[in-house]
């Protein structure tokens, strides 16, 4: 039995199986081989299974997706089949007498940046799919690799070295009951998705993470952030009394449900859940939130090999105003770029990507991008009470810009003869320190601001909070921060708008009366936090 301590990131206990889910390049070694021919008829070996087992899941596509959407694994198996990439890992196999898995991962490598550099905006979405053949190809050669999280098939607690958006949009969310990663801080997007999840997580193990072994029998500890490997059963039967008193008190905020989230001197609050996918509203609604205070539409983006059409974006949204009724739904426009990527917008490499091309500096730049977008949103807001906001705002110009294309979206749309309510509230994210400063002016363009916190905090201590090694001066109750949060709030109250909080410190519970004394009259948090803070709140008395 051995204990190792991470960042306590998500609350609750977990007991079960560890499945560790590396990154390929992680655990690929390079090794000489001695039998060139051995190796190649092992390659040969593979290549057939890959292009069997890709046939199979073709034709699976075909029944549940259609002929459009099936056709990647097609174009997989060309590329499989491709004699360029094949021969290119036979030569280095010769060559440089390596095993193949690793003559594989080089291949995959310098042909997706071969792809990832061409003109060609086809070919250029080639270049994730290029590294998807070779992981298949490697997992073929070598089955005990660590699979992705898509290879999961029972609940299990899931090890990586950290969880990026892109990968966690396709993981089937029934089977983790746990996250413990190498990487990450509690606002790391790991720690949100677990959160938003409402299942334990200690992210930020660092060099202890080596400690775990794959199907190592664990219990994570979300709340004080410790992990306990191979427990004794005097420690599991601990845990596991932890774990009903856990449940026990999770039940207890249960019966807050059908209560109003109101001060002890009558200040009301809205208590609002930020979801990152459609499926996420049954458990906004099963918490009892006032409404979304967040969907990041980003996800729709992250999920797949291409640009959700506008008709595919229209049915996600209607999805999500239909189920919310009368509650408002607050959209945020596509915030790609940073850690978001998506490989089929080909966007550069920067030294610096949080302070680069990312949200709304792409969706100015690529307007067609923007423009389906929001013809997608005005189409879907006769289904329910909607509301847009803008993320990375800096300038009044920027929001200009945005009210413009907005009307000429709704000109286009009326002449279309389509309809959309004329009642959809705008809005920004106040999370950069300029917005802050230019709060009184932007507030006059807006009908409300919405703070993102996880942001706001990163940029005002210029602290990256990705990075681990920093994490300890990532707070959003430093003293600069919360002077932020108060010129934004006092502007927007002089401007007669509401301002809101979306970002991670929206569920801290310590910053709640801080929140109503500046004027704050919403407060959206993942889900599984949303009767907690609830309770909260009742507990203000501000004299």
């Amino acid at each position: 039995m051995e204990k190792i301590n991470g960042v306590a990131a998500s609350k609750g206990i977990a007991i079960g199986k560890l499945k560790l889910c590396l990154n390929i390049e992680d655990q690929i070694v390079k090794r000489q081989i001695d039998d060139v021919s051995a190796e190649l008829s092992r390659l040969d070996k593979a290549k057939d299974e890959a292009v069997y087992e890709l046939n199979k899941v073709y034709l699976n596509a075909l029944k549940r997706v259609g002929e459009a959407k099936s056709m990647i694994f097609q174009i997989h198996i060309m590329m499989l089949q491709d004699d360029d990439y094949f021969s290119t890992i036979q030569h280095i196999i010769k060559e440089q007498k390596v095993n193949a898995e690793y003559a594989v991962w080089q291949t995959g490598k310098q042909f997706s940046n071969m792809f990832a550099n061409m003109d060609d905006e086809y070919m250029q979405g080639r270049a994730s799919d290029v590294l998807d053949i070779s992981k298949r190809l490697i997992h073929r050669l070598d089955s005990s690799l660590a699979n992705g999280l898509d290879s999961i098939d029972t609940p299990s607690i899931i090890g990586v070295t950290d969880l990026m958006p892109s990968e966690t949009v396709q993981m089937d969310k029934e089977m983790a009951l746990a996250f413990v990663t190498k990487e990450g801080s509690k606002s790391s997007h790991s720690a949100i998705l677990a959160r938003t999840m409402d299942i334990p997580a200690v992210v930020g193990l660092s060099d202890k993470f080596s400690k775990l072994t794959n199907n190592a029998n664990i219990i994570v500890d979300g709340t004080l952030g410790e992990i306990i490997i191979e427990p004794d059963e005097k420690i599991l039967a601990e845990y596991q009394q932890k774990k009903k008193d856990y449940e026990k008190y999770q039940a207890e905020l249960r019966l807050l449900k059908g209560t109003e989230a109101i001060t002890k001197n009558g200040v009301k609050l809205e208590i609002n859940a930020n979801i990152g996918n459609p499926e996420d509203v049954e458990m906004v609604l099963e918490n009892d939130a006032d409404g979304i205070g967040l969907f990041r539409s980003e996800f729709l983006y992250m999920n797949g090999n291409s640009l959700p059409s506008e008709e595919e974006q229209f049915v996600a949204y209607k999805s999500v105003l239909e189920k919310m009724g009368s509650k408002r739904v607050i959209i945020r426009t596509l915030d790609l770029g940073a850690d978001k990527q998506v490989p089929y917008l080909n966007l550069p490499h920067e030294e610096n990507p949080a302070l680069g091309y990312r949200a709304i500096r792409i969706c100015l730049d690529r307007k067609e991008l923007f423009v389906t977008q929001l013809r997608a949103l005005y189409r879907a807001s006769t289904f329910g009470k909607l509301a847009i906001m803008f993320p990375m705002i800096i300038s009044v110009d920027e929001v200009k810009q945005i009210k413009s294309i907005i009307e000429q979206v709704k000109s286009d749309l009326s002449k279309e003869g389509i309809a959309f309510s004329s009642d959809v509230e705008i809005g920004i994210m106040i999370e950069t320190p300029a917005s802050v400063m230019m709060s009184a002016e932007l507030a006059k363009e807006v009908d409300f601001f919405s703070v993102g916190t996880n942001d706001l905090t990163q940029y005002t201590l210029a602290v990256d909070r990705m990075n681990h090694s920093i994490s300890n001066m990532f707070d959003s109750r430093n003293p600069a921060v919360l002077r932020m949060l108060e010129i934004a709030a006092k502007n927007a109250k002089n401007a007669g708008i509401w301002i809101g909080i979306c970002g991670e410190s929206a569920a801290d519970t310590s910053l709640t009366d801080f929140y109503v004394k500046i004027g704050v009259s919403e407060l959206s948090v993942t889900p599984a936090s949303v009767l907690e803070l609830k309770k909260a709140v009742q507990q203000v008395d501000i004299k």
